[in-house]
């Protein structure tokens, strides 16, 4: 079910009615943010910032993203990457298997073998498919990327700690939700889970004073 085609305030009727424990969480924020698609030419680079963010700090993963800029020149493209290399981008901070990440992306794109051009008509499970192929790259990642560059509705990362983490914030539970039953819960907002999880990262951001 895809629910591209809602307004914002619409979806956030649509989870207030699914799940009454977000209701005061949509009053303070109101709607989610429209999903727009982020266009071709720059999707490799937000697919490179995701990689980067994998296991880090909001903060972190921003300081790192922009050495990684500056290494690759100012402009982050299949052809600034291979041209930088992975000892580069090793050295501006990215671990060892990062680094080897973002080449192995950045030769497939010039390659042929990964086309961003045709993810805007691909399923979310085959976009997902051909993006984990690559090593070091796993469904946390193909997730963010489908979410953040793709806009795409209905995604659901179980795996991310910050959904979980505001996801028993906003439950107001004593134990952090586990994958598998986060998993289970998402079978009640078909079509609109993208949005769901942002709302359970702004109510750790609630918590620790950023909002």
């Amino acid at each position: 079910m895809r629910n591209s085609h809602l307004k914002p305030e619409d979806v956030a009727l649509s989870i207030s009615l699914l799940d009454p424990s977000f209701r005061n969480l949509i009053t303070h924020l109101g709607p989610p943010p429209r999903r727009r698609r982020v266009p071709v030419s720059l999707r490799f680079a937000t697919l490179t910032s995701a990689v980067t963010s994998q296991l880090l700090s909001t903060k972190a993963a921003a300081t790192i993203h922009a050495r990684v800029i500056t290494a690759c020149e100012g402009l982050i493209t299949p052809t600034s990457v291979v041209t930088a290399g992975p000892e580069t981008l090793r050295s501006v901070g990215l671990s060892w298997n990062k680094a080897l990440t973002i080449t192995n992306l950045a030769e497939r794109t010039l390659e042929g073998r990964l086309r961003f051009e045709r993810h805007g008509r691909m399923s979310d499970a085959d976009v997902a498919s051909e993006l984990v192929d690559v090593r070091g790259v796993g469904p946390w990642t193909a997730q963010i990327y489908l979410m953040s560059t793709l806009a795409r509705p209905d995604i659901w990362p179980i795996g991310d700690l910050g959904v979980r983490h505001g996801w028993t914030l906003i439950h107001g539970d004593k134990e952090l939700i586990s994958p598998a039953r986060l998993l289970a819960e998402g079978e009640n907002f078909p079509g609109v889970r993208s949005s769901v999880a942002w709302y359970c990262w702004q109510a750790v951001n609630i918590q620790r004073g950023e909002r």
